[in-house]
């Protein structure tokens, strides 16, 4: 089993290390660093950078493909190179998967037409322009595309992916495996539950970074 995982800068590095922890913890599995072109990929912050081993062409018909979030994705959805190899794999992959706005590049590639897929809750409703469902759920599961909602929820992604393929004792202890037990110290991890100050804390500091969520702000 043989999964890539495209980076890019300005990635949300958690949307990739999660997942990959999961997948490179199951024996047999593979899990390559791709990027249009092999090299360093500097994460959102600026201060942290990953290393792509491998460029598009050299990682051409994988099982799995993984496409993580961040304000660096933004640039992909025009990207036509990115996207014909995101079309081209998918052809041939076991699973399609996606991590917080990873899903947006999925859709830009034509790969959630009517199909449900989730995403960061900040993003959600872009699926609409994609011709995908939006679904509020942390992992939606649809034939065999996968997408999770923000950042940490591509841990749950990818151990629900091993449980598919490889099932659920396999996934379970790769979960003991990892000691993934989240007891979070607040009951603030989704808009629905956190209060309703900090959502707007949230909203306005995305919106202050994001030319889309800004327009939508505005004209809202």
């Amino acid at each position: 089993m043989q999964a890539a995982i495209l980076t890019f800068d300005g990635l949300t590095v958690l949307d990739a290390i999660g997942p990959y922890e999961v997948m490179r913890s199951v024996p047999g599995w593979e899990v390559r660093f791709v990027a249009p072109e092999a090299g360093e990929q500097r994460a959102d912050s600026g201060s942290l950078g990953l290393v792509a081993d491998h460029s598009l062409e050299e990682v051409g018909q994988p099982d799995i493909v993984l496409v993580p979030g961040g304000p660096g994705n933004r640039a992909l959805l025009d990207d036509e190179r990115v996207l014909g190899w995101l079309q081209a794999s998918d052809r041939h992959t076991r699973w399609t998967t996606s991590v917080c706005t990873g899903s947006l590049v999925l859709g830009a590639a034509g790969l959630l037409d009517g199909k449900r897929a989730t995403s960061h809750w900040l993003y959600l409703g872009r699926l609409v322009e994609f011709g995908a469902e939006p679904v509020r759920e942390r992992v939606v599961v649809d034939g065999k595309t996968v997408t999770a909602a923000g950042v940490s929820a591509g841990i749950d992604m990818a151990l629900r992916l091993v449980a598919l393929e490889a099932g659920d004792e396999v996934a379970q202890a790769v979960q003991l495996a990892i000691e993934y037990d989240p007891q979070p110290p607040f009951e603030a991890g989704s808009p629905d539950a956190a209060p309703p100050e900090i959502v707007s804390v949230v909203r306005g500091a995305a919106a202050r970074d994001d030319d889309w969520l800004r327009r939508a702000s505005e004209a809202g």
